[in-house]
């Protein structure tokens, strides 16, 4: 449908993991019991966005990708991520994501709707039902959680089950990597395998 693969660093900055995508200095994601710096990166005083640490999300490519290239912006970003989870039946330190980006004139929650429902009934079969809920990132406005409904999630005795995020890209995002908000609209979703 028109997406291209992206790819970025594994090893990133807190400037494209946090500061660019409109998440505060005082944001828990930041948080050392929450995320992977690397030793003496966070103490050393390197400066606003400096600190090195182990991407939490591909949504830095995201903003990699806003920084080179002018809109339109149509990417897939897959790729291993890292967060100070505890392992359990739900959560991993190390998981596989894959996260969305469109950017172009008049994109709208319509277009985000209908490429989730088409991407999600290829992965899971055409029966799947999605449905969005009201939630909040700080890099999206509005924002949405996608919870999915199928034979699998009925099998678990569960009618929905969450399965990713998303929403429409918040205009300071666009103002960070030099976009016009006033001109470009777009949408991303994100969620692990």
């Amino acid at each position: 449908i028109g997406f291209v693969v992206a790819d970025g660093p594994e090893v990133e900055d807190e400037y494209h993991c946090f500061d660019a995508l409109n998440t505060p200095a005082d944001h828990p994601a930041r948080d050392t019991q929450d995320t992977f710096y690397l030793a003496g990166t966070a103490e050393a005083g390197l400066g606003l966005g400096k600190a090195r640490l182990l991407r939490t999300h591909t949504s830095s490519v995201q903003i990699r990708v806003m920084e080179k290239q002018p809109p339109p912006v149509r990417i897939i970003v897959p790729g291993r991520v890292y967060r100070r989870d505890n392992a359990d039946a739900t959560h991993n330190p190390t998981f596989q994501q894959v996260e969305g980006l469109y950017v172009d004139r008049g994109v709208t929650v319509g277009d985000l709707k209908g490429t989730v429902e088409f991407v999600f009934k290829e992965l899971m079969g055409p029966e799947t039902r999605i449905r969005f809920r009201p939630h909040y990132f700080g890099y999206t406005e509005p924002s949405f959680e996608i919870d999915f409904s199928s034979a699998l999630t009925r099998k678990m005795g569960k009618e929905w089950l969450e399965i990713a995020g998303c929403g429409m890209v918040h205009p300071q995002v666009f103002e960070n990597v030099g976009y016009d908000p006033e001109i470009w609209t777009g949408w991303a979703f994100g969620f692990g395998i």
